[in-house]
């Protein structure tokens, strides 16, 4: 028995797979798609047989955007709005003793999806997207900008790592960014080891809220991380994929990092589904994953919706790497608007040459080039979606007469509109790296790094050149 799967999985549509039972000495028949979606095999002498529908775990998916833009093109039984739904509705018939302490994350980008839907500020957003969880019960409500703060500074402090070290290590350069799953399954299952040495070991914000939530919060509640059950919500499906990866599973406590993960239009779903419109909620404040208290305001970084990694690597390494002091960056846009450039000169001479990447043609392009050490790029923002993460196949779509891109356009602005901070500046950061780490290396390293790992390619239709 084998799976069989067509090279439209690597376009933006899917052809769901089915279990083909071929026998030795006999050719495979016709597969025959019947007007109710099911299939069935039309064989040689006539005979006409219904196929089972096969099952794709998450270590098949290729993460190429084609099958999981659809919630039911992929089977993912433990990442939905409804795996969540089970947890609370558990808790309400469980002995204390045995109840989850729920905690939810919610991504900027998904934020200024539901206040574009909604026409509600971004701050007033995130105070009634608050309220509405801890009304379905839900104990805490996170914003995951301040897990992007040790991204950003993580990523800083290895890239200028990788520059000191590039004279010795050829393949300390370029840094990729790793902040994007899509981009990440791809390289790891299209490329393997040729590329992986590139990539950053920087965890997403994601994974750094579910290292936050499931070792300082856990231990700051007197719980162990598998008494908790940690929600994110994304723009993107790649994040149910990266929330799944074995190597944000602890063995000591047999739990993830993040259990479930939904998208922002999963959230319109439930609001939908509870017959309420997030303008009829009464707001309440953020919790502060610090402190005991609540946030006084939202807070977001610059440079774009992606999560400005560009723009915070390029201004720490100028000052860092050459003592120059960078306030605005200007981008050249090269083939497209999703492949732009920021070069840092002096005298004439190019210090360093950065890009940002999105949408998978150019990163099939900057691919080939790394390969054919064509390359010029010290850094790169690399990101699957056409105009990044604003525009993540978990967003929520237009309605109506709207256009997509008007809309985008709204989300963007929405985005835009926080007060932005440094994450320098953060002493909350400052202090959670002193209490969280102290001088251990060690554990800075395992909380906020990960690794990558090249699979294998199978020998049938999945193996297509790109």
């Amino acid at each position: 028995m084998k799976l069989e799967k067509c090279a439209n999985c690597l376009r933006q549509e899917c052809v769901k797979p089915v279990k083909v039972e071929k026998k030795p000495g006999k050719s495979s028949g016709i597969i025959r798609i019947e007007a109710d979606g099911s299939y069935t095999q039309l064989n040689q002498d006539g005979g006409v047989k219904k196929l089972e529908k096969a099952k794709i775990t998450l270590n098949d998916c290729l993460a190429c955007s084609g099958c999981i833009t659809s919630a039911e093109s992929v089977l993912i039984t433990q990442q939905s709005h409804k795996e969540l739904y089970k947890v609370l509705n558990q808790n309400k018939v469980s002995a204390s003793e045995n109840q989850k302490l729920v905690v939810v994350s919610v991504s900027p980008q998904s934020r200024a999806s539901l206040a574009a839907r909604y026409q509600l500020q971004v701050a007033d957003t995130a105070q009634r997207l608050t309220a509405f969880f801890k009304n379905l019960g839900v104990h805490y409500v996170f914003d995951t900008t301040f897990s992007r703060n040790f991204s950003l500074l993580e990523s800083q402090h290895e890239f200028v790592q990788r520059f000191q070290k590039h004279k010795k290590d050829n393949k300390a350069l370029p840094m990729l960014a790793s902040a994007c799953p899509g981009w990440i399954c791809y390289a790891e299952k299209t490329h393997g080891s040729y590329i992986i040495p590139y990539i950053s070991t920087t965890k997403s914000p994601q994974q750094v809220m579910g290292s936050l939530v499931k070792d300082y919060f856990a231990q700051r509640q007197n719980i162990t991380p598998d008494q908790i059950y940690h929600v994110t919500v994304m723009p993107c499906y790649d994040k149910k994929l990266e929330a799944s990866r074995e190597d944000f599973f602890s063995e000591e406590y047999h739990t993830r990092d993040v259990d479930c993960v939904i998208t922002s239009g999963e959230v319109l779903k439930m609001l939908e589904q509870e017959g309420l419109s997030l303008t009829n909620v009464d707001p309440v404040p953020l919790d502060s994953l610090f402190s005991s208290g609540t946030e006084a305001e939202v807070i977001g970084h610059s440079g774009g919706g992606s999560g400005g990694y560009l723009e915070h690597v390029f201004k720490h390494a100028a000052k860092e790497l050459f003592g120059i002091e960078i306030h605005e960056i200007t981008y050249k846009t090269l083939r497209n608007k999703d492949f732009q450039e920021v070069m840092l000169e002096k005298d004439g001479r190019v210090l360093l040459r950065f890009a940002l990447a999105y949408g998978f043609r150019n990163i099939q392009n900057l691919v080939q080039k790394l390969k054919r050490g064509k390359l010029i790029y010290d850094y790169v923002e690399v990101m699957a979606c056409p105009s990044g993460c604003l525009n993540g196949g978990g967003q929520i779509r237009t309605e109506g007469s709207e256009s997509s891109k008007d809309l985008l356009q709204q989300v963007e602005e929405l985005y835009e509109s926080v007060t932005v901070q440094a994450p320098e500046s953060n002493e909350s950061i400052k202090k959670l790296y002193e209490q969280w780490f102290g001088d251990a290396d060690s554990k800075t390293l395992k909380m906020l790094h990960t690794q990558y790992h090249a699979v294998e390619k199978m020998d049938n239709a999945l193996n297509i050149k790109w």
